[in-house]
């Protein structure tokens, strides 16, 4: 699911996987096998967004109400 939202967003930005590796200083093939498992931390995340000027957001939000954790 996650990999598939980043690939959205590089294609938004016009920018390749192999450029995104670079940016986050990982190997290609790490990223593409992350992306390949869709096997990423929040830490990693946050930091995908950093480098592709977005806001990465993870909570909770319960069915029944609004609230957000």
């Amino acid at each position: 699911m996650m990999s598939e939202k980043i690939r959205l967003v590089l294609a938004k930005r016009d920018k390749s996987k192999a450029w995104l590796a670079d940016q986050l200083n990982w190997s290609t093939s790490n990223l593409y096998n992350k992306l390949k498992r869709d096997n990423f931390s929040e830490k990693e995340l946050i930091q995908i967004a950093e480098v592709l000027d977005c806001t990465f957001e993870a909570y909770f939000s319960l069915n029944d109400s609004d609230e957000k954790f």
